[in-house]
């Protein structure tokens, strides 16, 4: 009997994205940056070709085959190298576990044999629908608002799902309340809110607009996961002076009013201090970001400026469907229990802006919870785990952590605040391979120590206003994905306090840095986590042992992760783009939901967030990426004449702005 022959499992994530991927290969291997660049066969044998979207990479990077009873990368003269475990080789045999770094990708190296096996790399926290906050309790099929199966009573009524245009007059004899507005902002959160707010801005009125949202205060969904991932309202968040939510106009931004808060109070030192980090950024100072208190503060103010809850209506968003008169009908359920309690609200204009549908978690911490149901020694950061750090407090003890970045450093430090009140505290931080470099583009390299990456915010500041921005809408859509994974991917703020705890973690040696594939989870007599890891440094398998484990690998914005976002993709057939989010055009509309009417100008649909990552805008779930979502798909609507929407004139701003001074309402 002929041995099975030897496969390989490659696991990566996207740097766009964040969204795993991990196939199983035969051999031999190619990868490189264009497919018909690499060879279809070696010596006979069929190649399994793998693109990755990067300039970093060349067009036929390297190949990975069997030598004799070896497995061999072979590196085929590309222009930045390839990594094993940190190293450059030009040719190196591989060993289980090992991690393979070509360009910005980092791609995981297992053996298995030839089956037809599958591999879910990508687990979920979902939001419970009647909290809005993430719930490991949950699947899929829990948080779905539509139902499985139908009768008389359910909610929406058969009839308006399976119908890709509905008339008015049958939805008004489904027996539920019609409502009608000009406008509808679905999601309710902090997109809904910009989007909202320049509407009023540019003339449009109170009661021609609705929100649908869990939670009257836009922010709140937000300011949880802050919380959650241990971003108190005194602590700072990763977004910059100018980037104002409640301020369209980025005047005066954030550090202006902390400078002058701080005047007040007779603290001129602090004052000043703000104003010189401000100018001084990023290269003699350290890159000022606002406190969450007041950010979440200047949104209240706005909140009442614009009569954000005279529109806003409590209301889980089922389901959307184009009328025959171009407008859009959206189902929603005004209360979780009662089935009076379910209407159909009409609108000309959509927004969707309906944020992460999901927290990512890793497929063998999922296994973990679901095999001992244990959600107190495994968390995710975004989950509430306050309790981790109070029994350490108490009664000291160890942490794994899994992934780097933004989350995972804000967590050593909550960690390292802990340590001043018990030392007996323990640090190990799991990452999945050394980090030899930081990313490249064109002639900028990003910072790398301690093999953490930096960068003052999620993308370069370029792609938010700069040359970056206007390549990225020049360019091809094809190549898109291509300049995204060249400025993105996993990296943390350069800020100093971070740094010297690390400096100092590593240097008293409570604070360990480790790298490895992770195999499964346990749990040991003594109640404790035990991951098993193919380690790099020691080639060959060993055990980690922790009292708690906190995952920071961060959110999921997959349509095909929301129920809601899925039905509207597959009821009206729309195409998403290569990053799997919805495609939207430079004004952020979703063309293939246009709805004409021979009797009424045609409705429009837009969209903003993370759903929209992949166009024409690279940081589309920024505060300033919002604004700029916003600025653009009302903009187009003011050009094409919309009723009720003006064109925001150098003299329209200027006197919105002196009211937003004021605090008058838009009017």
């Amino acid at each position: 009997m002929n041995p099975q022959p030897l496969r390989l499992r490659l696991t990566w994530k996207d740097t766009a994205t964040g969204d795993c991927r991990s196939p199983i290969l035969d051999l031999p291997i190619a990868l490189g940056r264009i497919f018909e660049a690499m060879p279809a066969t070696i010596n006979g044998k069929r190649v399994s070709r793998i693109a990755l979207s990067s300039s970093q990479i060349s067009r036929f990077h390297g190949v990975i085959a069997t030598e004799g009873n070896s497995i061999v990368v072979t590196d085929t003269g590309s222009r930045n190298g390839t990594f094993v475990n940190g190293t450059r080789q030009t040719r190196c045999i591989l060993a289980n576990g090992d991690m393979l770094q070509i360009g910005p990708y980092a791609i995981g190296i297992s053996f298995a044999v030839n089956s037809a096996e599958t591999h879910s790399v990508n687990s979920h926290i979902f939001f419970n629908p009647q909290t809005n906050g993430p719930d490991p309790a949950l699947g899929p099929e829990m948080v779905s608002p539509l139902p499985q199966t139908f009768s008389s009573r359910e909610f929406p009524p058969i009839a308006f799902l399976q119908a890709s245009r509905v008339t008015m007059r049958s939805l008004q004899s489904m027996g539920f309340p019609v409502f009608e507005v000009d406008w509808a902002a679905v999601g309710g959160g902090l997109g809904s809110f910009i989007w909202v707010d320049l509407l009023r801005i540019c003339g449009v009125k109170v009661d021609r607009i609705a929100v649908l949202g869990m939670e009257n205060q836009p922010y709140a969904r937000y300011r949880r996961l802050c919380l959650n991932s241990q971003i108190p309202l005194r602590e700072r968040l990763r977004s910059n002076s100018d980037s104002c939510p409640d301020n369209i106009w980025g005047w005066p931004p954030y550090a202006l009013r902390e400078s002058w808060q701080e005047l007040l109070k007779g603290r001129l030192g602090m004052s000043l201090k703000l104003m010189w980090q401000v100018f001084a950024e990023p290269t003699f100072a350290e890159t000022y970001t606002p406190r969450a208190g007041n950010v979440f503060d200047s949104i209240d103010r706005e909140i009442l400026r614009i009569g954000w809850n005279q529109m806003f209506r409590y209301g889980r968003v089922l389901a959307i469907r184009k009328t025959d008169d171009g407008r859009y009908a959206i189902a929603y359920s005004r209360s979780n229990a009662n089935q009076r309690n379910r209407a159909f609200l009409i609108a000309k204009y959509v927004h969707l802006a309906t944020g992460y549908p999901a927290i990512q978690f890793l497929p063998d911490l999922q296994k973990y919870r679901e095999q001992t149901q244990d959600f107190k020694s495994v968390v995710n950061a975004y989950e509430s785990h306050d309790s981790v750090y109070q029994k350490l407090e108490a009664k000291g003890g160890s942490v794994l952590i899994r992934g780097r970045g933004i989350v995972a450093s804000r967590v050593l430090q909550r960690i390292y605040e802990a340590r001043q009140q018990n030392r007996d505290i323990q640090v190990l931080h799991l990452m999945r391979s050394p980090k030899p470099q930081g990313n490249k583009f064109n002639l900028a390299v990003r910072q790398v120590e301690n093999h953490y990456e930096f960068q003052p915010f999620n993308w370069p500041k370029a792609s938010w206003g700069g040359e970056l921005r206007v390549m990225l809408e020049k360019v091809a859509p094809e190549f898109r994905p291509q300049l995204l994974a060249d400025w993105g991917g996993t990296t943390t703020a350069n800020r100093s306090d971070w740094r010297r705890i690390v400096k100092e973690g590593l240097s008293q040696g409570w604070y360990q840095i480790t790298f490895g594939e992770v195999e499964r989870v346990e749990r040991d007599s003594q109640r404790r986590t035990v991951t098993y890891i193919q380690a790099k440094e020691l080639k060959g398998q060993i055990k980690l042992e922790a009292d708690f484990i906190i995952d920071a690998t961060g959110l999921d914005a997959k349509v095909k992760t929301s129920p809601f976002l899925n039905d509207l993709v597959v009821q009206y057939n729309l195409p998403l783009n290569d990053l799997g989010r919805l495609s939207v055009d430079n004004d952020f509309e979703v063309p293939e939901l246009r709805n004409t009417s021979a009797s009424s100008p045609e409705g429009r649909v837009y969209a903003a967030g993370a759903i929209t990552l992949g166009g024409a805008y690279a940081p589309v779930d920024s505060f300033l990426g919002l604004q700029y979502a916003a600025l653009r798909s009302v903009k187009s609507l003011a050009t094409n004449r919309v009723s009720g929407v003006r064109k925001l004139s150098v003299w329209r701003s200027f006197v919105q702005w002196l009211k937003w001074i004021f605090n008058k309402s838009p009017g």
